[in-house]
């Protein structure tokens, strides 16, 4: 009888980019639905989050939460910090650890790595063993917003500094066809810029009176007000978070450039800032369409 045909080992990775990350989870959902069920998956920062949540088959349960999320449920878990960040993170990860199992990372479903930063020397960091929560945890810790993780000796903090998009990763760990999601098209330049125009005269009909006198909760809301319009200068989180995304951009793409993927998806969201977790659906929503524009793409090189 003919062998039956091997299988291709395909690697999905997931990058980072702050609320725009839950556009993975509607890539997951599309990919799925064309065929496509990575054998491998690496994630930096939230892509970290959502491809750990999809190797430990908890990806439905984190969709449900993440859905049923308002920008008052966000504050709630900002628990402000003036030592190695403004946010502590301990809220959200009690949240986490008490709504999701904490497993070892090799026990997860699939094969699964997070990327991180050594803050001493600058490397690049391959989380492989231990919890996930902990290695989730060192991913997403953005410097200035939240505080670096220690382990193994070394502070750890979020791998978009280093490698934004995690094709290397993926390979490394057998991915023959790398199909990565760069959540970084459209941060920067005119269509950021026209849809940051349209969202400021739209946000002043939702957001409460009450939070407009206070300029830091506004900023982490992601939300811009009246106040703020008014000023010519940005606020010092807006230029921090903006300068962080044109520092993710630029490596993202020269280490796409080294290492490119077979596949590219990119996701639009062009209005979107760091801090608006509560804005999931349309998120969710941009990834699949993402995963659409890339189908033919997909179907060549794949044959799904």
């Amino acid at each position: 009888m003919p062998a039956k045909p091997r299988k291709t080992r395909i690697g999905l990775a997931l990058g980072a980019g702050g609320a725009r990350g839950w556009a993975h989870i509607g890539v997951i959902h599309a990919l799925k639905e064309a065929g496509v069920e990575p054998a491998i998956v690496c994630g930096t920062s939230i892509g970290a989050l959502v491809g750990a949540a999809y190797a430990a088959g908890e990806l439905d349960r984190l969709e449900r939460w993440v859905r049923g999320m308002s920008w008052t449920d966000v504050l709630k878990l900002v628990d402000p910090s003036w030592r190695g960040g403004l946010i502590k993170g301990q809220k959200l990860f009690d949240f986490l650890g008490a709504h999701f199992e904490d497993r070892e990372l090799g026990a997860l479903g699939v094969a699964y790595g997070a990327v991180a930063t050594d803050l001493g020397s600058g490397r690049e960091i391959w989380l492989r063993e231990g919890k996930v929560l902990q290695a989730v945890r060192a991913s997403i810790a953005m410097p200035g917003v939240f505080p670096p993780v220690r382990r193994d000796g070394l502070l750890l903090v979020d791998g978009g500094l280093v490698n934004p998009v995690p094709v290397s990763m993926c390979r490394a760990l057998g991915a023959e066809v790398v199909v990565a999601v760069d959540l970084g098209w459209a941060k920067l330049g005119r269509r950021r810029a026209k849809a940051s125009g349209r969202r400021a005269g739209a946000v002043q009909a939702i957001l409460p009176p009450w939070l407009e006198r206070f300029e830091w909760l506004s900023n982490l809301a992601g939300e811009v007000t009246p106040a703020q319009e008014r000023e010519s200068a940005p606020s010092i989180l807006e230029v921090f978070m903006t300068s962080m995304d044109i520092m993710q951009v630029r490596v993202a793409r020269s280490r796409l450039a080294g290492d490119p993927a077979e596949v590219l998806v990119t996701p639009l969201l062009p209005d979107f800032v760091t801090m608006d977790y509560h804005r999931a659906a349309e998120a969710i929503k941009e990834g699949g369409a993402a995963v659409a524009r890339a189908r033919p793409m997909l179907e060549r090189m794949l044959e799904v």
